[in-house]
């Protein structure tokens, strides 16, 4: 059966921001052995090629780590999700595929032959971009498919997010967390425990958890944050806490190299609102080595040095570009991991529990300042609910594609 789609790209574009396509170096070709398979997914090839044409059309992305590595990474994910949206008898028609490319160029001023050229100016040929778009697609109709009548709204749900999003009223709550690095860890070892601890109840029974498998900087205290407004928190888990009752944990939300789950502890409503935010300010500088104890301790010194987002500008100084990012994001358009740990911070604060490049590169992240949101009306209950739905079904989709991943045999050269 073919699935005709016309769907907004919306998620899928929300997610990959390109900037300055014609300013940016692509990343050199291997000049043989390009059809080489470096990859395969379940005895589905990837090639040499495929994988240094993603990397090149990455290396137009303003997005940190290394564009190879996250070449691999697109790619197997790729064809799981290709297989599944295949075999759950989905197939996006080559035109639709096309208005997708139309509408994806349309975001950044430009058509689609415009968007072509730039491209081409890169070394990324028109099929890289075209089955990038084809993946996309084919997931949002598959996840649609399979989760949509899975996720509902009730009218709790839909006047405790009045409450919390339209600033009606203040509402601050009391979570513990854990958030669960996933390199070098075998994928269904470290879902199925996801899956375990998110089924607990018990508040020392999740500590317990966080002190044995946590990263983060709270797990020597059993995960437990301090009380936070509903507004600090990044949309997708604001949507999540807000369906829970006390004591209860959140699904798996995988994030870059990690899985994250949050326990309620308590909620409470105030009576003067929290404020929203327009923009987040933040700053990461990589520092090599991971979570060794090297990286750490040169983290600590940094922290100990630095009292504001400018203050790096200095310990960057005399190394590549690179190694420090400076940007300003509206909050539901922050990756997953940073505003999950951006929450936690006030202007002036670091965290150190991120890392990328599969782990090999440690994140210091700094929060720079919140730009407070001017005063309007709220968000009508249609758009109320459809958001919530939204960040459920993404949640859903996070976690099928973590088990696929998982029941995967994946071999990489």
């Amino acid at each position: 059966m073919r699935t005709k789609m016309r769907k907004s790209l919306a998620p899928l574009f929300r997610a990959v921001a390109l900037a300055g396509l014609g300013a940016l170096a692509a990343v050199p070709a291997v000049a043989q052995n390009l059809f080489e398979t470096v990859i395969t997914v379940n005895d589905q090839s990837i090639t040499r090629y495929e994988l240094e044409q993603r990397a090149r059309m990455l290396s137009l992305f303003p997005s940190p780590g290394d564009p190879r590595q996250l070449a691999r990474e697109q790619l197997i994910e790729d064809r799981l999700k290709l297989d599944a949206a295949l075999a759950n008898g989905i197939i996006v028609e080559d035109e639709d595929v096309r208005a997708g490319m139309e509408e994806f160029a349309s975001r950044l001023n430009m058509n689609l032959e415009q968007m072509l050229r730039a491209l081409a100016g890169a070394g990324v040929d028109e099929p890289t971009y075209r089955e990038f778009v084809r993946a996309g697609l084919s997931w949002q109709e598959l996840t649609q498919t399979r989760f949509a009548g899975r996720v509902s709204v009730s009218e709790s749900d839909l006047e405790r997010a009045k409450s919390a999003v339209s600033g009606q009223t203040g509402v601050r709550v009391l979570l513990s967390e854990i958030i669960m690095p996933t390199s070098g860890v075998n994928p269904q070892v470290a879902q199925e425990r996801a899956a375990r601890i998110s089924e607990l109840t018990s508040e020392a029974a999740f500590s317990a958890e966080a002190r044995r498998y946590s990263a983060t900087q709270t797990a020597s205290r059993g995960g437990r944050l301090p009380w936070q407004s509903i507004t600090d928190l990044p949309p997708v888990l604001r949507s999540l806490v807000l369906a829970l009752a006390p004591g209860e944990v959140t699904d798996p939300l995988p994030i870059q190299g990690a899985i994250a789950l949050f326990q309620l502890r308590d909620i409470e409503e105030l009576e003067t609102p929290a404020p929203e935010y327009s923009a987040i300010e933040y700053a990461t500088y990589y520092i090599d080595g991971g979570r060794s104890d090297q990286a750490l301790a040169r983290a600590a010194r940094i922290k100990a040095d630095v009292d504001t987002c400018d203050d790096l500008y200095g310990v960057a100084h005399g190394q590549p570009d690179s190694v420090l990012d400076r940007d300003t994001k509206a909050p539901g358009e922050l990756p997953t991991d940073i505003a999950i740990e951006l929450a936690k911070l006030d202007p002036g604060e670091v965290s150190t529990t991120l890392t990328r490049a599969n782990g090999q590169t440690l994140v210091f992240l700094m929060l720079c300042g919140r730009t407070p949101e001017l005063a309007e009306d709220g968000p009508s209950e249609e758009d109320l609910t459809g958001f919530i739905r939204n960040q459920r079904l993404r949640s859903f989709s996070d976690g099928y594609l973590e088990q696929l991943r998982a029941e995967a045999r994946i071999v990489e050269k």
